[in-house]
């Protein structure tokens, strides 16, 4: 059913009027969400709890007043619950009644996902609605409804869910709350307690599926999830803004989006690397060569050979020297973190003075034993045992010293990588280096070899197949007692250490046993596209199935010209594109970015960079567009951008799948496939 039909303008009418009593239910709960942060500031409770209250309410009241404008509810279900309306959060007119909209994360709205005629779960009824901008520019109007008769074993294909993946957009990602799909809503909803891996062919959703796994765990273990935090990576910062808006239009505030290199930023990046440097530092080789720099610091002799006397008063307790090195040799063999480390040699050598003591005194206070670990003859001997050192002196003497770098890297890295390793320059110390960005993620290693990072309580890595070894590392860390939501695909893999298989980047990830899942039906590229996105495919070294998409229309084209003539028509391309509606993305080379802009701005059309999410033409570098889409592509000449660099031919299967709507491909060359 429509809602052309004449019979059904009476159901639009009741839905309409149940979207106004929303509307005011929704500013009542904003007000009173306000007024809930002054009380609540008041409440005396512990300092813990209090500061949980405060919190939650602090963060349910921005949530609420920097809601997106949009429809408040866009499903509903009919059936044993009675009727449900199903939104992006739950609005209610009182906390004792029943809510006037249902939050789509709800137990309860599962079933609007994954009911069917075949497993109706109970929903007689299964209505979806359609929306269009309203004349205020606030929640929009209801234009339409469809019902879906499972109780009677209707099923078909949503037109209005197909409206609503296949529309044109500008502007930032949205959320798919409306159109999740049964095998999305499955790793959606699943246990906080396990880590999964998504492989996800382009257009499938798998961004979207881990942003909203993400809302859905802040909604339900919202206390465990917040004391230890979660967080999003992301592979730069166009990414982290293309995404930005999807978590608050969910409801959810306060979530912390990053990518790796802001997350192990100790320095600011000033120095870089050749590519043989670059590769070695991301092996994971490297986890063992900075091991063994840092513990070669580890003295098992100190002080002088008659042992160590600790004044006690105007009495010295001895302590051999045999017993000191059996206890640095102890402590060493069970290899806490360094840090950890030096003050578990402390407290041995302090419970070695104190029994005894114990047997010459007696008991002895807490008091005493503070006392004795301040001595300065015991913190001279952890000093010279087991020296505090900061990562950059070990990073920095490893990089500069041939033979500090022969020793740990013995029997790992053979003398060529050890030369490209070393600094050409090295500085006068550490404080003077210019550090690389993989530099900084060996100081991460050393320094969480150092201590223990606190970890998060869920973590989402996009784009994880870019990930080397030692940047999975780091994210264990930061993952140590949680879990982690893995998304990427490993034919859009792009760095010089791009995966070739899952299963090894999560037992970098220090979750081995988490489940791979793919996702293979694309939802937002049209077929002809993933047609020739599939021809590539095939010279891809990776195993991964090809996609399929449900989607029949779109379009895909080649214009064909002169070397000299590719300026000229890409303008005519993208002028083509602008005929219709939806954004605009012009891709290129890198290197040829320039001479595009040159050429689109001598036909004065205005373009934008990809940080401009607003703009209705964007001209893009392909080495950032991962990640992006755009209505209309036009893809200038492949061959160059598959050349570009060495993995060139997937940068090159990137940059076909962005177009969800129309990819147009300008070439003065073969296709290099």
């Amino acid at each position: 059913m429509t809602s052309t039909e004449p019979a059904l303008q009476h159901v639009l009418d009741r839905e309409r009027a149940h979207h106004e009593r929303c509307r005011d239910a929704l500013a009542a709960m904003v007000e009173g969400a306000g007024e809930q942060v002054i009380v609540g500031e008041d409440v005396s409770a512990s300092g813990a709890d209090a500061e949980v209250l405060g919190y939650q309410l602090r963060s349910r009241a921005k949530a609420l007043r920097e809601l997106p404008e949009g429809p408040l509810f866009f499903g509903a279900l009919k059936g044993e619950q009675g009727e449900l309306h199903i939104g992006r959060l739950r609005i209610t007119e009182h906390p004792a009644e029943p809510p006037l909209v249902v939050d789509w994360r709800a137990p309860v709205s599962r079933a609007f996902y994954q009911a069917s005629a075949r497993d109706p779960q109970g929903v007689a009824v299964r209505r979806r609605f359609g929306w269009a901008p309203g004349s205020r520019g606030d929640s929009g109007d209801l234009t339409g409804l469809e019902d879906e008769h499972l109780g009677e074993g209707e099923t078909r294909a949503s037109e209005i869910v197909a409206r609503e993946i296949e529309r044109p957009r500008v502007g930032p990602m949205r959320d798919i709350a409306a159109t999740i799909q049964p095998e999305q809503d499955d790793l959606v909803r699943g246990d906080l307690a396990v880590s999964v891996c998504v492989q996800g062919a382009p257009g499938t959703g798998k961004t979207a599926v881990g942003l909203h796994r993400a809302a859905y765990l802040l909604y339900t273990h919202p206390q465990r999830i917040r004391r230890g935090g979660l967080l999003i990576l992301g592979p730069n910062r166009t990414f982290l803004s293309y995404i930005a808006e999807v978590l608050p239009s969910l409801g959810e505030t306060g979530v912390r989006q990053s990518t790796l290199a802001e997350e192990i930023a100790r320095h600011p990046v000033g120095g870089r690397d050749e590519p043989a440097a670059a590769l070695v530092k991301h092996d994971a080789r490297m986890a063992e060569v900075l091991r063994r720099a840092l513990y070669a610091r580890v003295r098992a002799e100190g002080g002088d050979g008659d042992g160590l006397a600790v004044p006690d008063g105007a009495y010295r307790w001895r302590v051999p020297a045999a017993e000191l090195g059996r206890i640095v040799a102890g402590v060493r063999e069970e290899e806490p973190p360094y840090g950890v480390g030096r003050e578990r040699v402390r407290s041995r050598i302090v419970r070695s003075v104190r029994e005894q003591a114990e047997r010459r005194a007696g008991p002895q206070s807490n008091a005493w034993v503070r006392r004795v670990e301040r001595v300065r003859p015991l913190s001279a001997y952890v000093d010279a045992v087991w020296p505090r050192v900061r990562p950059e002196e070990v990073v920095a003497e490893l990089l500069s010293d041939p033979g500090v770098l022969a020793e740990a890297a013995d029997g790992l890295l053979d003398p060529r990588e050890q030369r490209a390793l070393l600094w050409r320059k090295p500085p006068r110390s550490w404080k003077s280096a210019r550090w690389s960005a993989a530099d900084l993620v060996l100081l991460d290693e050393v320094a969480g070899l150092i201590e223990h990072p606190e970890g998060y309580g869920h973590v989402v890595a996009d784009e994880a197949q870019d990930l080397s070894p030692m940047e999975c590392r780091a994210i264990a860390r930061r993952a140590r007692f949680g879990s982690l939501t893995v998304l990427g695909d490993l034919a859009q893999g792009t760095t010089p250490w791009a995966a070739r298989s899952w299963r090894t980047v999560l037992a970098h990830l220090g979750k081995p046993d988490a489940a791979v899942v793919e996702l293979t039906t694309g939802f937002r590229v049209p077929r002809a596209v993933v047609g020739l996105a599939n021809r590539l495919l095939e010279r891809l070294d990776v195993d991964v199935p090809a996609t399929r998409s449900l989607r029949g229309d779109g379009e895909l084209r080649t214009r064909v010209t002169t070397p000299d003539g590719v300026p000229a028509a890409v303008v005519e391309a993208v002028r083509d594109a602008l005929a219709r509606e939806g954004s605009v993305g012009i891709v290129a080379a890198d290197a040829d970015v320039s001479r595009m802009r040159a050429a689109l701005d001598a036909a004065g059309i205005e373009t934008a960079g990809p940080d401009e999410l607003g703009a209705r033409v964007s001209l893009v570098p392909a080495s950032v567009v991962k990640g992006l889409e755009y209505d209309h592509v036009v893809a200038v000449e492949p061959a160059t951008i598959a050349e570009a660099e060495e993995r060139g031919l997937h940068r090159l299967y990137v940059v076909l799948t962005r177009a969800v709507s129309r990819l147009e491909v300008v070439r003065a060359r073969a296709l290099p496939f």
